[in-house]
């Protein structure tokens, strides 16, 4: 593992999906199905241990979150057994990435209202952490108060199966606006959007904490308010299920970006092996990468 690269900046990692898509291929010896972060697809190493890693490689251990599903605690119990109850956010049920997002971000700007934060989803494989660790902090460099930094890999072709996310033209090196967003386009549209210089979306983000929520707060006026008292009741020990109960279902993606672009910036990964894992086909494509890589390391990631 690399010492932390940015020691006073904070890591959300997202470990509360259920992981459905890949359901056929996550199953314990049992036949029940095992959500895919925490699957070790590689060999011993789960998705959400590498990435847990790829943080710590990132951010002092102390300053990483983790949103969690309540109804996991069989699987993410033992692994946070020693770590502080602020550092995992438990969620009684799953509202969406919107919610799943903004409740463990109210919770580190509760700790630090300055952090600037990554978000690391836990279904990514990647062969060169050094190049998107020394994006991230290129990023942390360029975060601000005005907006959130997406991180968009440099394609490797025309993938039919990734989103798009198409960047203004400016000086190489630093954040572009975001002209527009391009989902899972047709054959013939990826090659022309590669020609645009478009980047694969990876949901992959950096920004300072109250950027994050004030992108949330003007895509969902409300929102942000109605979320905070269950913040201040997880912080006490009180249950929140009747108050999350209530809270509406929202996409981060669908809800949030999209209606937010004025706010957005991408800043772009070169060319480092990434996949996302979330869908079979690539899963089954990346198995053998993860597990040279696991078998030659030694370590996580």
């Amino acid at each position: 593992m690399h010492a932390p690269e940015l020691k006073e900046g904070w890591a959300l990692v997202l470990a509360a999906g259920e992981g459905s898509r890949l359901a056929s291929l996550t199953q314990a010896a049992t036949g029940d199905p095992v959500p895919k972060q925490f699957c070790a697809f590689g060999g011993e190493v789960s998705l959400l241990e590498r990435t847990l890693d790829r943080a710590a490689a990132i951010v002092d251990p102390r300053r990483i979150v983790t949103v969690v599903h309540r109804a996991h605690r069989r699987w993410w119990g033992p692994l946070f057994a020693d770590v502080a109850r602020s550092s995992v956010i438990v969620q009684p049920s799953n509202r969406g990435t919107a919610i799943g997002i903004l409740l463990p971000l109210l919770a580190i700007a509760r700790r630090d209202p300055g952090a600037v934060v990554v978000i690391l989803p836990t279904d990514h494989y990647v062969g060169d952490e050094g190049a998107l660790r020394a994006t991230i902090a290129a990023a942390f460099r360029h975060a601000g108060d005005d907006g959130v930094i997406l991180l968009g890999i440099t394609p490797e072709g025309p993938e039919t199966s990734y989103g798009y996310i198409v960047p203004e033209l400016g000086s190489a090196g630093r954040p572009h606006r975001v002209r527009r967003f391009v989902e899972k386009p047709a054959i013939a549209a990826a090659r022309r959007l590669l020609d645009e210089g478009a980047l694969w979306s990876s949901f992959l983000f950096v920004g300072r904490v109250g950027a994050y929520i004030d992108l949330i707060r003007e895509a969902l006026p409300g929102l942000v308010d109605a979320l905070a008292p269950l913040v201040s009741a997880a912080d006490e020990g009180a249950p929140i299920d009747a108050l999350y109960a209530s809270t509406p279902s929202r996409d981060f993606s669908r809800d949030v970006l999209e209606r937010g672009v004025d706010r957005l910036r991408v800043l772009a990964v070169p060319r480092c092996g990434w996949v996302d894992l979330g869908e079979p086909e690539r899963l089954l494509r990346t198995l053998p990468r993860l597990r040279r890589a696991e078998a030659r390391t030694g370590t996580l990631g």
